[in-house]
């Protein structure tokens, strides 16, 4: 299956698909944090290229309502970032996902399909994670863990802060690469 993984770098999602023998590149504006296909570029200009199956990770920067209180200064900033996440639900590409925390698609564009967390594939963590389904089923829980933290919401402030919080759990990678290919 000709998979691609829009807006990453960490290349989780893309190496979980590897794994199975999948013809997986990922795509981002950076350089991917892994060995592995990456394409460094605007996901836009490749959507047409005979993808059998997209996930999307759209920058949150401008989208997460846990940043609302800065809402009313980033109007043009959110119109640019419901208007990329359109063009990907829009793309040429028969299975589509995107995922994103809590955030305006909900309210903007529609609600997601599914709403999962880290703890129901293995992690003993929550963050909310939203997912807009094209052609897919919901995820299924692969292991339900106990001594729920939340990690990625208590992070200090650093340079790479926001790199971390973005980076997809493995557990989840794993059930995506399973379940939807």
């Amino acid at each position: 299956m000709k998979i691609l993984i829009a807006c990453e770098f960490s290349g989780i999602v893309r190496d979980a698909f590897l794994k199975l023998g999948h013809d997986a590149w990922s795509c981002d504006l950076l350089p991917s944090d892994a060995p592995g296909p990456h394409i460094v570029g605007d996901v836009l200009s490749i959507l047409d290229q005979g993808w059998e199956l997209m996930i999307a990770h759209p920058p949150c920067t401008h989208l997460a309502v846990s940043g609302a209180r800065w809402f009313k200064n980033k109007k043009n900033e959110q119109r640019e970032a419901i208007k990329f996440v359109v063009d990907l639900m829009l793309a040429p590409i028969n299975k589509i996902a995107i995922e994103n925390p809590i955030s305006i698609i909900s309210s903007r564009i529609r609600r997601p399909e599914q709403i999962i967390q880290p703890w129901q594939f293995g992690h003993g963590e929550t963050k909310a994670t939203c997912l807009w389904l094209k052609n897919l089923p919901p995820l299924r829980a692969t292991n339900i863990v106990e001594g729920r933290k939340n990690r990625i919401h208590k992070m200090p402030p650093s340079d790479n802060r926001w790199k971390e919080r973005s980076r997809t759990f493995i557990g989840i990678a794993e059930a995506m690469a399973n379940q939807w290919s």
